[in-house]
């Protein structure tokens, strides 16, 4: 199946796997060949394309994923490679999940606040 991987600023990657793992907002799941048509929210966390025996993972800061028989689109708020998604690369994100978190309306601020948590989350996947 193809799989593309989109953020406002680029086109990620563009290639054929076998599977990819998406950090749903109602949980994990797996996109393969011949998956019902779905369209769903990501929050942030590893995005996982696998092919063969490759695996390559991608950090995510959210987005939405649109998924079909044969193909995944990922369109990302921020993405990074698993490699240059460094501490100071989410402390950064982080300050601006917080910004974002406390200017919002009470509706609003609950799902930035959520955000934020699941960013927090990935500290335990930073090996730099």
């Amino acid at each position: 199946m193809h799989f593309d991987l989109v953020s406002p600023e680029k086109s990620v990657t563009s290639i054929e796997v076998d599977a990819v793992d998406l950090p749903g907002v109602e949980g994990d799941m797996t996109a393969m060949e011949g998956h019902l048509p779905m369209l769903t929210s990501l929050r942030p966390g590893l995005v996982k394309a696998r092919a063969g025996g490759d695996e390559t993972r991608f950090v995510v800061a959210g987005g939405f994923v649109e998924i079909t028989a044969d193909s995944v689109t990922v369109l990302a708020d921020e993405v990074f490679l698993e490699e240059e998604f460094t501490s100071s690369v989410l402390d950064d994100l982080l300050e601006r999940l917080e910004k974002t978190a406390s200017t919002k309306e009470m509706q609003e601020k609950d799902k930035a606040q959520k955000r934020l948590g699941d960013a927090l989350s990935l500290k335990a996947h930073i090996s730099h």
